[in-house]
């Protein structure tokens, strides 16, 4: 992983629960991660190795219910945690340097389900890691931790201040930056080659910035079905980190 910088640890009213097997399993593994306190029924914690430090509440469904959002599918298990220690874009750069893993960047896409599910693409695609804006992102939080499915623990994922800044460093690094619009001319197919790839994608109904598409090297498409507007901006994550990992 890359270097991380230090974080304070938050109060316990602002400390993000998460929920579901593998978010809660997942957090528990990383040695990263602090997870302060663990609630679960008896089923679901009996095969858990759990470290002694981390306190243990056995509880029934519905007391876990009031754990979590409503109707929040916890699946016996809730634990609340410290957020992650702040990666630095450079740290992330320098870690990637010999390969062709690609980067995702992430322009104001605030729901933290759509994140989620970005996070659990690109470590499917063994992405570098992503990037977002930090007042532009959602935080770590038990549906983002559900969505990604255990990749919020194993994906690095880097906050910036000034996206524009952060592309700029990004390009110095031998990135190509492909920002991914719907009125682009080329395909995603078309304009590939053989560079480093830095995945540029907006939040869904606004897209990309103008600042942040000045930013890019090249705008390209995905060549869906005149059937359909547009993709949800995690599905066009996930079809162009296979179309990156594909082209041999």
């Amino acid at each position: 992983m890359a270097k991380r910088g230090h974080r304070p640890s938050q109060a316990p009213a602002s400390r993000p629960r998460f929920y579901g097997r593998h978010a809660v399993l997942a957090a528990l593994a990383n040695p990263e991660r602090t997870v302060r306190k663990l609630w679960g029924t008896r089923e679901a914690l009996a095969s858990l190795d759990i470290p002694p430090v981390i306190p243990i509440t056995y509880a029934d469904v519905a007391d876990l219910g009031r754990l979590v959002p409503h109707d929040a599918p916890h699946q016996g298990l809730v634990a609340e945690v410290e957020p992650l220690e702040e990666i630095w874009l450079g740290d992330l750069l320098d870690q990637g340097q010999g390969d062709r893993r690609p980067l995702v960047i992430l322009d104001q896409v605030t729901d933290p389900h759509n994140v989620g599910a970005v996070l659990r693409s690109a470590a499917a695609f063994d992405a570098l890691g992503i990037i977002t804006q930090d007042r532009h992102a959602p935080p770590e939080s038990g549906a983002l931790a559900r969505s990604a499915s255990g990749t919020l623990e194993t994906v690095p994922w880097v906050r910036v201040v000034n996206l524009a800044r952060a592309l700029d460093e990004i390009s110095e690094a031998e990135f190509w930056r492909i920002g991914l619009t719907g009125h682009a001319r080329d395909t995603l197919g078309d304009v590939l080659g053989e560079a480093r790839i830095a995945l540029v994608l907006g939040a869904e109904g606004e897209g990309m910035r103008q600042n942040t598409e000045t930013h890019c090297d090249q705008l390209a498409r995905l060549p869906i079905s005149p059937k359909v507007e547009s993709l949800n901006v995690s599905n066009a994550a996930a079809v162009a980190l296979y179309a990156i990992a594909a082209r041999g």
